[in-house]
């Protein structure tokens, strides 16, 4: 089958996309969070994209677009492409977009080759792979595997004390959060595109990655009680520093990582909120945040126990309250043997090199994969560079990766039934 990717076209969409943006400065600095002005106004942009390809299109209640294109035979599982346009502050427009926008340039590829599909094929704009508004991330494909119910959802506030649910009604999503759980026979296949946001493709010189698992990412959330005093007046023996007693736990957290069995553990604290935050103020409360990761399940578990047995015994000793709260523990998910070969065969018949490869980040593929069988199709991105307004993916390499992807599609949808 001859495919015509239009990858001028796909660029400009992305272009256009990232014009939706809070930044103040323009593309390709993004911010798009989820059920802002900025996503409301990118999801009514892709709504008439899906529309003019003439894809049947909904919502449901959290937010989460479907755009199916029906097949012959509509009553079997679809086979399922897509991924998010959520964009964390100041990063690029290239992340979960590529899947998406590429996803759309994939059917319209197959549409304009003559190709029918049997199964429907359905592309997925996911509501917010980002953790920036609520605290988790993939809240979309969480709900849409039966991982978050409405008093999960109400349990989520942003940064204003607003509630998940209170937000997505007020975006026009008011639907009953348990319609949005899907059964597990919706799928045939999933397969997601996406930036790989390393460097190893690049690295490799090769122009596609076909992903075997997805590493188990574990969110935790430290809130250290201490006490208070004026910065001159209360000598250093006498204190209950929130701030010291943390500085020590992080530097626990990154020997305990370092330390791990598997070298696939990975450990960040990237978030670290001082109060009352004065120059002259001992700080009496500290909340920071662990992103803990891990393509093995018992590594990942075992660093940690071991963080938060230690978090206790620091603040044990230094005469500070720890409070440490999981947000998630997911585990790791691998993909379907069947699928990966169906991506292998499209990279052969599209005549491009690849190689088999680890997400170590993780993307809404990890909890689709609770519904169907998976994989992904990674294409490189510059030096490795994702969540920065420098990151960047040529069109040459969108163009690989949109082939490749319409191929893979265009086999599942086919596939004995």
């Amino acid at each position: 089958m001859n495919l015509n990717i239009n990858v001028d076209r796909v660029v400009d969409e992305l272009q256009r996309l990232a014009t939706f943006s809070a930044c103040p400065d323009p593309p390709p600095a993004v911010t798009r969070v989820v059920f802002t002005q900025e996503d409301m106004a990118a999801r009514k942009y892709l709504r008439s994209l899906f529309e003019s390809a003439g894809l049947v299109v909904r919502n449901d209640a959290v937010g989460n677009i479907f755009a199916r294109w029906v097949g012959s035979q509509p009553d079997q599982p679809v086979v399922g492409t897509g991924s998010h346009t959520d964009a964390i502050p100041f990063s690029g427009m290239y992340d979960g977009t590529v899947g998406v926008l590429g996803g759309l340039e994939a059917i319209r590829a197959l549409q304009d080759a003559g190709f029918k599909p049997m199964r429907s094929i359905e592309l997925l704009m996911f509501t917010s792979e980002e953790p920036t508004r609520f605290g988790m991330g993939c809240t979309g494909s969480r709900v849409m595997a039966g991982q978050l119910d409405h008093d999960a959802l109400e349990a989520l506030v942003d940064s204003d004390g607003d509630t998940y649910n209170l937000v997505r009604q007020r975006a026009g999503f008011d639907g009953d959060v348990a319609d949005a759980a899907l059964d597990r026979s919706y799928y045939h296949a999933w397969v997601e595109l996406h930036i790989e946001q390393g460097p190893e493709l690049e690295q490799a010189g090769l122009p596609i990655g076909i992903v075997t698992a997805i590493a188990a990412p574990a969110t935790m959330i430290v809130k250290v009680h201490g006490q208070g005093g004026h910065a001159g007046a209360v000598l250093m023996p006498k204190r209950h520093d929130a701030l010291a007693a943390s500085a020590e736990m992080i530097q626990a957290i990154e020997k305990h990582v370092l330390e791990s069995s598997s070298d696939d553990t990975v450990g960040t604290v990237g978030e670290l909120d001082v109060h009352p935050g004065a120059v002259n103020s001992i700080p009496s409360e500290v909340r920071f945040t662990i992103d803990l990761r891990d393509v093995s399940l018992a590594s990942r578990d075992e660093v940690k126990t071991k963080i938060e047995s230690d978090l206790q015994s620091i603040g044990q000793r230094r005469g500070v309250k720890v409070d440490c709260e999981t947000l998630n523990a997911d585990p790791p998910v691998t993909a379907s043997a069947d699928l990966i070969e169906a991506a292998e065969q499209a990279c052969q018949d599209s005549r491009l090199k690849y190689q088999r490869m680890v997400s170590r980040a993780y993307h809404d593929s990890l909890f689709l994969a609770q519904l169907s069988p998976f994989t992904m199709l990674f294409i490189p991105c510059r030096d490795g560079v994702s969540h920065r307004p420098d990151e960047y993916s040529s069109p040459d390499q969108i163009g690989s990766g949109v082939e490749v992807l319409a191929r893979t599609l265009a086999k599942l949808s086919t596939a004995a039934l």
